[in-house]
């Protein structure tokens, strides 16, 4: 199922024959090295089993596939998904992880740009989140080229995260 499109790629919902996709993203420790550790391929497999049984509780929230609609390739995820904080599982975050051979192409400001309209165009609320480790500087730039603003620093586990925050346009 295609959630949207921008000019140059797909985002649509992850399947279960996704599987070897899903672990180029989350096994590969280069495209994770800010969100998380990097998962073993039973851990992806399960996080995908997540990923898939989240669709049907969240309407158009949730992680899914990038592919380039010139040549078909997989690109790597997007989301809009909870903050990942107890205290927050309330508000939104944007975010992204694409793999190598899909950097230096625009496609993360492309998804972010087009990501958040989806977002205000299908969801209530007022406020989009977004969190960076400190030294990534290449989505911070992203998320200020498409319009979020600095929004603070959270101490999670032992790593302070820069906090963005874009509200939707009356």
């Amino acid at each position: 199922m295609i959630i949207f499109e921008t000019d140059r790629l797909i985002v649509r919902r992850f399947t279960f024959a996704d599987a070897g996709n899903f672990f180029k993203v989350n096994g590969d420790e280069n495209v994770v090295r800010y969100i998380r550790a990097a998962l073993n391929k039973e851990d992806s497999d399960k996080f995908l089993q997540t990923t898939i049984e989240f669709y049907s509780t969240h309407p158009n929230l949730g992680r899914w596939a990038v592919t380039e609609k010139a040549t078909g390739n997989f690109a790597g995820s997007f989301a809009l998904i909870p903050l990942p904080f107890e205290d927050e599982k309330d508000r939104m975050q944007i975010g992204y992880a694409l793999i190598p051979s899909a950097w230096g192409k625009g496609y993360a400001t492309e998804l972010t740009a087009r990501g958040k309209d989806f977002y205000f165009e299908h969801h209530p609320y007022d406020e989009l989140h977004a969190i960076t480790s400190l030294p990534n500087f290449a989505s911070q730039k992203v998320l200020i080229k498409c319009g979020f603003r600095e929004n603070g620093m959270k101490d999670d586990k032992g790593e302070t995260l820069q906090r963005f925050i874009m509200n939707r346009s009356l």
